[in-house]
C-alpha cells in the first residue's frame, strides 16, 4: 500500500500534467481528497495507456494498408502497365465510388465475391429494420389510441369531480343550514321550557291547581282523545237503535238512556276542554 506522501506527490504530478501552464485550482488537501484524486489519476493513466495502444494499433494497420496498397499498385503496373493517375475523370469517379462502397460495406477487397455477401447482409438488415419500424409504428398507433381513451376518461373524471364537488358544496350548505336551524330550535326549546317552568312556578305561587299544569293538561288532552274514541262506538250503537222498528215505548226508553249517556260524556268533555282553555 502506497504511503500518503507518495500519493500526494503522484496527485500533484498528475494535476500539473493535466493543467499544464495553467494554475491548479485550490482544493482542501486531506486524506479523502487525496484518495479521490489518486483514484482518478489511476483511472486516467489506465485510459491513456489504452488510448495509446489503440493509436499505435491504428498506426500499424494504416502502415500495413499503405504497404498493401503500394504492393497492389505496383502489381497492377507490372501486370497491365496501369496506373490510377492514367484514369480519366469518369474512371477516377468510378474507382473512388468503388473504394467508398467497399469502405461503407466493410469488405476486405473490391471483388464481386466480397460485395455480394455484404449487399445481402445489408439487404437483410434493411428488411429487419423495416419490420421493426412497422412494429414500432403499430405500437405507436396502439399507444395513441390508449392515450386518446385515457385523455377522454380523464376529462370525464374531471367533469364528474367538478359535479361531485358542486354537489358536496350544496349538501354542505344544506347541512350547515339544518345545523343552524337545529341550534335555533334547541335554543327556542330551551327558551320555551324555561318559560313554561317559570309560568308554572308563578302559577303555583298564586295557588293554581296542580291539575292545570302543562303535564296535567297534556294528560287531560290524551284522556280527551281517548274519550272521543270511546264515544264513537256509542254513537254507532245509538244509530243502530234508530234504525230498528221495535216497540215504540221501549225504543224511546233506550234512546233516552243513550242520549243521557251521550250528554254526560259530552258534558265531561266540555268541562275538560274548558279547563284546558283556562
Amino acid at each position: 500500500m502506497e504511503a500518503p506522501e507518495e500519493k500526494e506527490a503522484q496527485v500533484a504530478a498528475w494535476l500539473k500534467k493535466i493543467f499544464g501552464d495553467h494554475s491548479i485550482p485550490q482544493y482542501e488537501v486531506n486524506a479523502r481528497t487525496t484518495e479521490i484524486l489518486h483514484h482518478l489519476s489511476e483511472l486516467n493513466r489506465v485510459r491513456d495507456r489504452d488510448v495509446y495502444l489503440v493509436i499505435e494499433d491504428l498506426k500499424q494497420k494504416a502502415s500495413e494498408y499503405e504497404s498493401e496498397a503500394k504492393h497492389l499498385q505496383n502489381l497492377l503496373m507490372e501486370s497491365v502497365n496501369f496506373s490510377p493517375a492514367n484514369l480519366s475523370s469518369t474512371g477516377s469517379r468510378y474507382l473512388n465510388a468503388l473504394v467508398d462502397s467497399a469502405v461503407a460495406l466493410e469488405t476486405k477487397d473490391t471483388s464481386l465475391a466480397s460485395f455480394i455477401p455484404a449487399v445481402n447482409d445489408l439487404t437483410s438488415d434493411l428488411f429487419c429494420t423495416k419490420s421493426k419500424n412497422e412494429e414500432i409504428k403499430l405500437e405507436l398507433e396502439k399507444l395513441e389510441k390508449n392515450l386518446t381513451a385515457t385523455l377522454v376518461l380523464e376529462k370525464c373524471l374531471r367533469e364528474d369531480l367538478k359535479k361531485a364537488e358542486l354537489h358536496l358544496s350544496t349538501e354542505r350548505a344544506k347541512v350547515d343550514n339544518r345545523l343552524q336551524n337545529m341550534d335555533f330550535l334547541k335554543a327556542k326549546s330551551e327558551e320555551f321550557r324555561f318559560g313554561i317552568r317559570t309560568a308554572e312556578e308563578q302559577l303555583s305561587a298564586r295557588g293554581m291547581d296542580a291539575s292545570l299544569s302543562h303535564q296535567s293538561l297534556v294528560a287531560l288532552s290524551e284522556k280527551l282523545a281517548e274519550l272521543k274514541q270511546q264515544t264513537i262506538p256509542l254513537k254507532k250503537k245509538l244509530e243502530s237503535y234508530l234504525d230498528l222498528m221495535p216497540n215504540p215505548s221501549l225504543a224511546q226508553v233506550k234512546i233516552e238512556e243513550a242520549k243521557r249517556e251521550l250528554d254526560t260524556i259530552e258534558a265531561e268533555l266540555t268541562k275538560k276542554v274548558d279547563m284546558m282553555e283556562l
